[in-house]
């Protein structure tokens, strides 16, 4: 079994209301809200889809969902590797104990943030390209002047970098390719985001990271990573670098995982599992409310 933590675009209004009835998680996530200037219960349970969709507010959210959500999951066996999707590293760095929940969720707000910053600067955005040979859609991408940002398999690559020439492709898609503009607030995952890194490399020299507890996979090319100092460095960077969730599904796959359990919210990672990984993970859970939690056997949680 792998469990994985989802990244950006997975937020939805109300998302921590039903997670809410948990055993001491108002309380943690006012903690929480204390440190990050953040009224993280009431952006989780009445903020609207507009207020949540700031990368500010999103990020911190997401994270701070997948950690509820493990609470509940006490007893996973330590041969259990775990991974996340962009934002998610941070919160998969926390369920492999290389950073305290409070640091993470704390790291997920300075990220977003200084992220937010960056994309005000100038005009960019991104993009969903479907379908196309991935090589040439990256090569493709290159010519117009953008970055393959996100390469998630099963057939979708995300294209980064300024907005006319994410309109210019959106406009006039490669043969064989259907391209989405997507709701973004800027160019993440390329050189634009340079600030961001910056910023956050000065917080991380705040955190004193330890090695994982866990068998914990990187974004950056599938690995597992067995140096708490490095994954954080590698957290740093991956703000101005590719997400290449299609190697980290090949990294779970060379595990012998064939069973993934997606922290909330849930949906994203798993839809990409069942198709990249068809016959290779012939079981997924996705999180998505408490009650899907009984869809976990004892045998997995001990």
């Amino acid at each position: 079994m792998a469990l994985l933590a989802p990244g950006q675009g997975s937020q939805a209004p109300g998302m921590f209301t039903p997670w809410l009835e948990l055993d001491g998680a108002r309380e943690k996530l006012e903690r929480w809200s204390s440190r990050t200037g953040l009224d993280l219960v009431h952006l989780g349970t009445e903020a609207d889809a507009e207020t949540i969709q700031d990368t500010a507010v999103a990020q911190p959210l997401i994270v701070a969902l997948s950690l509820l959500a493990y609470e509940e999951l006490e007893g996973i066996p330590a041969n259990v590797p775990v991974a996340g999707h962009s934002v998610g590293e941070l919160a998969a760095a926390a369920l492999a104990g290389v950073l305290p929940d409070e640091d993470a969720v704390v790291l997920a707000a300075v990220r977003g943030a200084e992220m937010a910053k960056a994309c005000a600067a100038e005009p960019t955005g991104m993009a969903a390209v479907m379908l196309g040979e991935p090589e040439r859609v990256v090569a493709w991408l290159d010519e117009h002047g953008l970055t393959a940002a996100n390469r998630n398999g099963a057939g979708q690559i995300v294209a980064s970098g300024g907005l006319e020439a994410i309109e210019a492709i959106v406009a006039e898609p490669l043969a064989g390719t259907k391209i989405r503009q997507l709701k973004v607030a800027g160019a993440f995952h390329t050189g634009y985001m340079a600030p961001a890194e910056a910023a956050l490399r000065e917080h991380a020299a705040t955190i004193t990271p330890r090695d994982p507890l866990r068998p914990l996979l990187s974004n950056a090319d599938g690995t597992v990573v067995t140096s708490g100092a490095e994954y954080l460095d590698r957290l740093v960077e991956q703000v101005t670098r590719p997400v290449r969730w299609d190697l980290t599904m090949d990294g779970l796959a060379g595990l012998g995982v064939t069973t993934t359990v997606e922290l909330p919210p849930a949906g994203t990672l798993t839809g990409l599992v069942k198709r990249q990984l068809k016959g290779v993970v012939t079981r997924t859970v996705a999180l998505k409310t408490p009650a899907d939690l009984a869809a976990l056997t004892p045998e997995e949680t001990e």
